[in-house]
């Protein structure tokens, strides 16, 4: 099989159903979701499996999820099967649940940095936010698989919690925007009457 094919130098590709634009909304859309998993492949090989085995093997199975979203954004047809489910969006949140029972509270808002691996992942999670604003506009024009979006949604938020285990477990802490006030607050301190 050859890798070139020459049907895209006028401009088009194929999708399930059809041949489009290489602009198009819907090739953006999950031309973005394809960047993102390349990022997670990156974030992958700067993980050390014995520290965050958990990690490897939630990254891995995230890496299928977004082929499967990404083909679920590739069908145009009429005879659409999509593979993402809500089942996927509930199991995310269990996860960074999960995850988040590691960090320490957030007061202030971070930025993206701390340990190599914490700053890869912070890459995945606003690429993951773009690829939802594409997914929104998709959704706007054309059918599609909803829950691709929520997904998506739900994915940033594991970027941003696992980013800050990473830097947990590195014993680093995170890198705390500094110009502005506390703007989270943990129960206690609301319980007490602090602002």
């Amino acid at each position: 099989m050859k890798i070139y094919t020459r049907t895209g130098d006028e401009g088009k590709t194929g999708v399930i159903g059809g041949r489009v634009s290489k602009d198009d909304i819907r090739v953006e859309a999950y031309g973005t979701v394809d960047e993102v998993n390349a990022f997670v492949g990156e974030a992958i090989v700067r993980l050390d499996p014995a520290i965050h085995a958990d990690l490897l093997q939630d990254l891995t199975e995230i890496q299928h999820e977004l082929f499967d979203a990404g083909g679920d954004l590739a069908q145009a047809g009429k005879n659409r099967r999509y593979r993402v489910t809500a089942e996927m969006v509930t199991r995310l949140e269990a996860l960074i649940d999960r995850y988040e029972q590691e960090c320490p509270p957030l007061e202030r808002f971070i930025l993206p940095g701390g340990s190599p691996l914490s700053a890869a992942l912070h890459v995945c999670r606003v690429l993951t936010r773009r690829a939802e604003r594409l997914v929104v506009s998709l959704c706007r024009e054309q059918e599609t698989n909803v829950e691709v979006r929520r997904y998506l949604n739900r994915l940033s938020d594991f970027f941003f919690t696992v980013a800050r285990v990473a830097n947990v477990r590195a014993g680093m802490a995170d890198v705390e925007y500094k110009r502005g006030v506390r703007v989270f607050h943990t129960d206690e301190k609301k319980d007490q009457g602090t602002t």
